[in-house]
């Protein structure tokens, strides 16, 4: 296990040094933040031009302003913003508990919904309760995430006022940020979840414990779900690395303030600190996420362990 754990250590640094080179390199071919500064203002030369361009640092080779980088994050300094020299550090600070908080509430609701709905469709193939999950499932993959935020602004807010329409306001705004999310990722896990428990329920163990008269919670949710959660696991640790670094439509619809609407504003303004710190720091957590997903293989499989 102690291999195991270095070798996917070893690759995880280099995922997430190859995954931010690559960022910050990009982010540099959409244009000169002095531009976004200089916005507005009146007759500028190209001195002025020059003496900005050389005090946010951005006149320096690729390779020099990349090594300062990562000199400032080996010791915890994402550096500062081009706009207002606010800290980076304390922005995701600030950004990522609402992400995260975000992310968990939505991925619990999704599997508090699939996984009961899922093992109840393979239990009952074929009949009229099966055939409307899979029905309800399928519609759920069709709506975009974006088009189901505004549907619910539109209906619980709007219309009904029972909700606040967008912001950070205590439990009541959680509501349908996590519900749009909660809802689409529902729709995928139910599936996947009947999948997998359709192709469990039909092996030799499960039909010995069944003739073995034990109960039939026992068989389906200690057995036959235990048995089935790799693929499970291995999607849902997907999911949760989509949330994290994929909300930023809908956290922009509900003016939700995450690491998404974070992101977008500095891409919006070619804000290169930023941009880096936020990928560094949701690049560490997918990393971190799939090394998880990795050690459960382990817990919930031992022939994973012995491989």
């Amino acid at each position: 296990m102690t291999g195991f754990l270095l070798r996917r250590i070893g690759l995880a640094v280099f995922v997430i040094l190859a995954v931010t080179v690559l960022v910050a390199y990009s982010v540099r071919l959409s244009g000169d933040p002095t531009a976004m500064l200089l916005t507005g203002s009146g007759n500028i030369t190209q001195a002025d031009i020059d003496r900005i361009r050389a005090a946010l640092g951005v006149d320096r080779p690729f390779v020099a302003q990349y090594l300062d980088f990562l000199g400032g994050v080996l010791h915890g300094d994402l550096g500062l913003t081009f706009f207002g020299k606010t800290s980076v550090n304390a922005l995701i600070a600030q950004a990522l508990p609402a992400t995260l908080l975000l992310a968990f509430l939505s991925l619990g609701l999704s599997l508090l919904i699939s996984i009961p709905l899922g093992i109840h469709a393979a239990v009952h193939r074929g009949s009229w309760s099966d055939q409307t999950v899979r029905l309800l499932s399928l519609v759920g993959l069709s709506f975009p995430n974006f088009w189901l935020a505004m549907m619910f602004v539109l209906i619980f807010a709007i219309t009904l006022h029972w909700l606040p329409t967008s912001g950070f306001f205590g439990a009541s705004s959680l509501v349908m940020p996590a519900a749009t999310l909660g809802l689409i990722l529902c729709a995928i896990n139910v599936r996947l979840v009947r999948g997998a428990m359709l192709e469990t329920l039909s092996t030799q163990y499960i039909l010995v414990a069944r003739s073995k008269g034990l109960a039939e919670r026992l068989v389906l949710y200690k057995h036959a779900l235990r048995n089935c959660l790799i693929p499970i696991l291995t999607y849902v640790g997907l999911q949760f690395g989509d949330l994290i670094g994929g909300v930023v439509i809908v956290e922009k619809v509900f003016n939700w303030p995450g690491m998404g609407s974070l992101a977008f504003d500095a891409i919006s303004a070619r804000d290169y600190p930023v941009i880096q710190g936020v990928v560094l720091v949701l690049a560490t957590l997918i990393v971190l996420v799939n090394l998880a997903v990795d050690i459960a293989y382990g817990l919930v499989d031992p022939r994973v362990r012995l491989r």
